[in-house]
């Protein structure tokens, strides 16, 4: 028998019992604390002499130099002319619609003039170096390669250094290919903090970047967390999560695979299942326990469904809009007659999919958008990875000896008030002339 919460909305308690199975522990406790920290000061100090001897006791690879963590072209290349030709057109033709989409989110630069003739604008510039950390643990993630590559050359980034576990020094050749596929500049086995800690502070090999982006666990989400304000990051991912909204009218078993798509990731993935027909949601459980000993990873999904899974009750589609507004989810599947309709109530959510016929894991493959996207609820103020992650913007001002002395007196009013004399002065000098003109 399948264990899954089972809520309605009916419930006096509902909603503090969805918030009790929605809270995330970020797994950052005092020992993951202490962990890291201890990780990034030696690798901060001792650079490659560090990497080398915690890669060895995490991952069992003992090299003798850190130049031998490197993955040369040839192996990616190598890797990539071993896939089966059905491998090789899945990826090449993931990474062409993802290319495709993203082509679409430059930032261009810009620029206009006041009515005082000065000049203002915006210069958008792209990040010189970025590190993309690839999970290597329970599975091979190629398509996390393709996923956060890909953004960063099509705006125009100098130089991509991926790093990625190698347990024994094993990586998936399919990684390896998308890596080529995607066009990574460096490739490192190395994972855990210590590769954060080298992405961060850089060592003798591996060098240092703006950037991090891309999951790992908990030990690489604390190690990101802290280097954050060294270099940036993308965020700090929770697991994942599906909510699916259906109107009872889809296929149960189509439903059910949905929910084990994310539940197979890991044990603290989430999948929630919204309806207002309490006989449907009878019919995917039924379809769920069915189709479970078919799973590869049927353990991890019933583990995953039976913590962090639920099949709730609502009294109508407004309603199942307001739940999901509130959960925020990762993955949103709208399931029904009029998604687009449906979709246009929906303010929180990291990606929504829409109608029957679009599950999520046609999104983390080959859509196009991108699969790295808000958890844990902050989908409320965070966005998917994207090409805007890897540009900056600068601001541009040029003032009119004209246009500099029609707003020194804004300018000086306000430093005035603020008890800055310098500042006033400053804009004042330029409206009354005073001192040498310049050459």
């Amino acid at each position: 028998m399948l264990e899954i919460t089972r809520l309605s909305t009916t419930q006096p308690d509902f909603w503090d019992s969805l918030q009790q199975l929605t809270d995330w522990d970020d797994g950052a406790t005092s020992r993951v604390e202490e962990v890291v920290a201890e990780i990034l000061q030696r690798v901060a100090a001792e650079g490659d002499a560090a990497v080398l001897e915690l890669t060895a006791r995490f991952d069992r690879l003992a090299v003798d130099t850190a130049a031998e963590l490197e993955v040369s072209v040839d192996e990616q290349e190598r890797a990539l002319a071993g896939l089966d030709d059905e491998q090789r057109r899945a990826l090449e033709t993931a990474a062409a619609r993802i290319r495709d989409y993203h082509a679409r989110q430059l930032g261009e630069s810009w620029e206009y003039a006041d009515e005082h003739g000065n000049r203002l604008g915006q210069q958008v510039t792209p990040l010189a170096r970025v590190g993309v950390y690839v999970p290597g643990g329970k599975a091979a993630y190629p398509s996390s390669v393709l996923m956060n590559t890909l953004p960063a050359k099509v705006a125009g980034v100098d130089e991509v250094i991926m790093v990625v576990p190698a347990p024994e020094g094993a990586v998936s050749p399919l990684v390896l290919a998308a890596a080529r596929v995607a066009g990574v500049d460096r490739v490192f086995r190395v994972g855990g903090a210590q590769a954060v800690a080298a992405l961060a502070c850089g060592t003798e090999t591996i060098p240092a970047v703006d950037k991090i982006v891309g999951p790992g666990n908990a030990f690489v989400a604390e190690a990101k967390r802290r280097v954050f304000g060294r270099v940036g990051i993308d965020m700090v991912a929770g697991p994942s999560e599906i909510m699916v909204i259906c109107d009872g009218q889809t296929d149960a078993e189509w439903i059910a695979m949905d929910l084990f798509s994310q539940a197979e990731h890991d044990e603290d993935a989430r999948a929630i299942l919204v309806c207002p027909d309490p006989l449907f949601l009878d019919q995917v459980q039924a379809a769920m326990e069915r189709l479970l000993p078919e799973m590869e990873r049927s353990e991890i999904i019933r583990t995953a469904l039976g913590r962090r899974g639920a099949l709730i009750y609502v009294r109508d589609l407004a309603e199942a809009a307001e739940v999901a507004n509130r959960i925020a989810p990762e993955h949103l599947e709208l399931s029904v007659v009029e998604p687009r309709h449906m979709a246009a109530g929906i303010r929180h959510a990291g990606a929504i999919f829409l109608g029957r016929h679009t599950p999520e894991a046609i999104g983390d493959y080959c859509a196009g958008p991108n699969h790295v996207l808000p958890t844990s609820r902050t989908a409320r103020f965070a966005s998917p990875l994207g090409v805007y992650d890897f540009q900056k913007r600068t601001s541009l001002i040029e003032c009119s000896p004209a246009g500099g002395a029609a707003l020194a007196d804004v300018a000086a009013t306000l430093a005035r008030g603020e008890g800055l004399t310098a500042h006033a002065r400053s804009a004042e000098m330029r409206r009354d002339g005073e001192g040498a003109e310049p050459r």
